[in-house]
């Protein structure tokens, strides 16, 4: 007879085993599927491990800096492989405190292919043997890929995508970034910290194209500052693979064609959900585009089954997932927990410098018919930042000008995805610009911009 439980997650990544976890504290019997590691995309292949070899490219450039501190640093290197070997054991060590914290709560776990065999019933296949378990309830938490181009499909050698840019077989001499979102930038600033002569390609008119326009701007500046080409408004037509390099036929803004060779090509151009082959559609699964369509509490259109993460509806984020997995482990537990409100999701790029963002951009705010007030203030007021030798920078905040409404803030500089989370808490909180005024901020620190670009907002800035 079938193992019977009372929720199954299908896909172990930050949503998964999150819903997993939640679910389990709330008395639940709980079983996850997972076909490859524990932890998923993020912790083994993405979030954590990414930022492990950003770390290595900071210190790399601080050490290439060191007489910006009245330090030396003599005969200095860098060590492609011992940087992706530190990376390696950081998303080992995290998957093992995933393994950890599944027999902490006591949570079946079975490794292997799963696919739904009905609203209630999954196939687990490994090692060519098939298994089935039943649960009252289940939630897809596939997660997604990286798209490939379809006239240049990644091979691992020459064209990477994110997964072959962490473990590259070799250091790129000169580099071609498809895409300038978060993996884009964030994988173009660490190779070029690391010594990599890179090129950006973006096809938007500006890069990080999701963020406000004054971040892209300022982004593109610095980066280029950095040594890297930038190009916006074009577009790679053609890519020819060759022994030792690749040939690029990139379209620029001006309608102009050129051909550039470079030794490696990552592609960055969005994801694929992970749908196919899970017996979606043979349960009649609601999807748009590929991605399952879900309720507010992360309910599809069959009874029984939900879905978290990046298999669903964007922002595509490991913390969107992870908070939509307690949302749903919640509803089946009976509870009635909050629904998830995407104005209020944080988004961090990890590139150098760093961007963070929630809310609404000034744009958007204006095209969504609100009266803006708009604080705008530089690292370089901010004693801290000085200090740091970290002077590049700005936080941008936005309110509603009848309301006080906090509607978005934007941050480029160091540290400012540690910043974030202090707007997000307001914007919670539906907090006003009298209570951030209110509100006092130790000194120093970077966090002091967060308060003058509040008081900028209305023309009361202290330190500018």
């Amino acid at each position: 007879m079938a193992d019977s439980f009372d929720l199954i997650v299908l896909g172990s990544g930050p949503g998964g085993y999150v819903a997993a976890i939640r679910a389990a504290q709330l008395g639940l019997k709980v079983a996850i599927v997972e076909r490859e590691l524990l932890g998923g995309i993020c912790l083994n292949w993405g979030c954590i491990p990414t930022k492990a070899l950003l770390r290595s490219a900071e210190i790399y450039h601080y050490m290439q800096h060191a007489q910006d501190y009245g330090l030396a640093a003599e005969k200095i290197s860098a060590d492609i492989d011992a940087v992706v070997k530190r990376s390696r054991g950081v998303a080992k060590q995290l998957n093992q405190g995933v393994t950890h914290l599944m027999k902490k709560n006591k949570i079946s776990v079975f490794m292997g292919d799963g696919s739904l065999v009905a609203a209630n019933r999954i196939a687990v296949t490994r090692d060519g043997k098939t298994d089935e378990i039943l649960a009252k309830n289940i939630i897809v938490a596939t997660g997604a890929r990286a798209r490939d181009l379809p006239f240049a499909p990644a091979d691992g050698k020459r064209i990477w995508t994110y997964r072959h840019a962490m473990v590259p077989p070799e250091m790129p001499s000169k580099l071609l970034v498809i895409g300038s979102g978060a993996i884009g930038i964030e994988f173009a600033s660490f190779y070029n910290d690391m010594g990599a002569e890179v090129t950006v390609v973006e096809m938007l008119d500006r890069i990080v194209p999701v963020e406000d326009a004054d971040v892209s701007a300022f982004l593109e500046k610095a980066l280029k500052k950095q040594g890297m080409t930038i190009m916006t408004g074009a577009g790679v037509e053609k890519i020819d693979v060759g022994a030792s390099g690749v040939t690029a036929a990139i379209k620029a803004k001006d309608g102009t064609v050129t051909t550039n060779t470079f030794s490696h090509v990552i592609v960055a151009v969005g994801i694929v959900p992970n749908t196919e082959n899970i017996g979606l559609e043979a349960l009649g699964v609601e999807t748009s585009r590929g991605h399952i369509v879900t309720n507010s509490l992360c309910q599809t259109n069959v009874a029984g089954l939900y879905a978290i993460g990046d298999v669903t509806a964007p922002p595509w984020l490991a913390h969107k997932a992870s908070h939509e997995g307690v949302i749903a482990a919640e509803a089946i537990a009976g509870g009635h927990p909050h629904a998830m409100d995407v104005r209020n999701i944080p988004g961090c790029t990890y590139c150098h410098p760093q961007i963070a963002s929630v809310g609404l951009t000034e744009a958007k705010a204006k095209e969504a018919g609100y009266e803006v007030n708009v604080g705008n203030f530089p690292f370089i007021g901010n004693g801290k930042a000085i200090a740091l030798g970290e002077a590049e920078g700005f936080v941008k905040t936005v309110f509603d000008a009848k309301t006080g409404e906090l509607l978005g803030a934007h941050m480029i500089g160091a540290e400012v995805t540690e910043l974030i989370q202090g707007y997000t808490i307001g914007k919670t909180l539906e907090t006003t610009e009298a209570e951030l005024m209110e509100t006092v901020f130790p000194h120093p620190t970077l966090s002091e911009m967060m308060h003058e670009s509040v008081l900028g907002a209305y023309g009361r800035a202290l330190h500018i």
